[in-house]
């Protein structure tokens, strides 16, 4: 018996996914389970043992060159890929239509949402089953659901993201204890103020903690940079892949950010960490972790660096 999960991209809603790769093996222990993902994201999927294939994805190139020949020999030889292997199910986890013609191209019963609960109604026609599950849940469990649904697994199991990783060695991170800061946000209306991070920071350094501060973009890294420069000690980490990003989380005393990929990716490693939510829900939004978390602010609030730090104390506590 094989199935084939189909989560093309986010970063999050990659990392949201692991579960029902947990979940399927947990119940079918001699089950193959392959992955279709954007390649940007296919380390993610192969730190969990339990993926048998990883079938990259070259989403980016494709559409940056849709009219080459090249591209179109690519897509040939992709869902010629897809179509050597028969499934017993495939479960497009993503609900998009471009995840749902792929799915539709492997050799096997395409699985989705129905058309009022997939992220494009139009993806439900491309499926030869549909599955009601309700939107107002964490993406996590929207996953999950679909899963269990399609496969019959049981609901109540214990929510394991499956995947670990290797403390990233690397000489420039600290010999003490430290903690990432990843004060980088999709918006700047839910940045935290650049004024809490850096008490924030004050308060965890002079707990015998080093402040670790990832960030991307340039101007992500303006904005790290500055906080890092009224902290004692703290280190901007160098661009870093995803591989070498979970090898940072794994390795720190705890996380805390603003929602993001990568503190979805660190819930998912089993880190301590605390969210700071600006104009999202918690519900839906936040991280869920089988670790100490908390989820911290909403709609309009945010949190003050007392609650946060009260907050992170709590979760890291021995």
């Amino acid at each position: 018996m094989r199935i084939l999960i189909v989560q093309i991209s986010t970063l999050g809603d990659v990392v949201h996914a692991l579960p029902v790769i947990s979940d399927v093996r947990r119940e079918f222990p001699k089950l193959a389970i392959d992955w279709c993902i954007d390649e940007k994201y296919a380390a993610i999927p192969r730190l969990h043992p339990a993926i048998d294939r990883v079938l990259p994805v070259p989403t980016q190139r494709w559409r940056q060159h849709l009219f080459s020949p090249a591209s179109w020999r690519e897509m040939r030889d992709f869902r010629l890929t897809l179509r050597a292997v028969d499934y017993d199910a495939v479960l497009d986890l993503q609900g998009t239509l471009y995840s749902a013609l792929l799915a539709r191209q492997a050799c096997g019963p395409a699985c989705g949402y129905d058309a009022a609960a997939a992220h494009n109604r139009l993806a439900a026609r491309f499926y030869d089953a549909t599955f009601i599950i309700p939107k107002i849940v964490h993406p996590v469990e929207r996953k999950r659901w679909l899963a269990a649904a399609v496969l019959e697994l049981p609901l109540e199991t214990p929510l394991d993201y499956g995947i670990n990783a290797a403390p990233l060695t690397a000489d420039w991170l600290p010999a003490q204890p430290y903690v990432v800061f990843l004060s980088a946000a999709c918006h700047n209306d839910k940045l935290w103020p650049e004024a809490y991070w850096i008490e924030l920071g004050q308060a965890l350094q002079a707990r015998g903690n080093t402040i670790v501060l990832p960030a991307k973009t340039e101007e992500e890294r303006t904005r790290a940079a500055s906080i890092a420069a009224a902290i004692d000690n703290a280190i901007m980490a160098p661009p870093l892949g995803i591989e070498a990003m979970a090898g940072l989380l794994v390795g720190a005393a705890g996380i805390i950010g603003k929602i993001s990929p990568l503190l979805h990716l660190a819930a998912a490693l089993q880190r301590p960490a605390v969210s700071l939510l600006a104009d999202s829900d918690a519900p839906t939004d936040g991280i869920l972790s089988a670790a100490p978390f908390r989820n911290l602010g909403g709609q309009g609030t945010i949190p003050d660096v007392h609650a946060v730090l009260n907050a992170f104390l709590t979760c890291t506590r021995p």
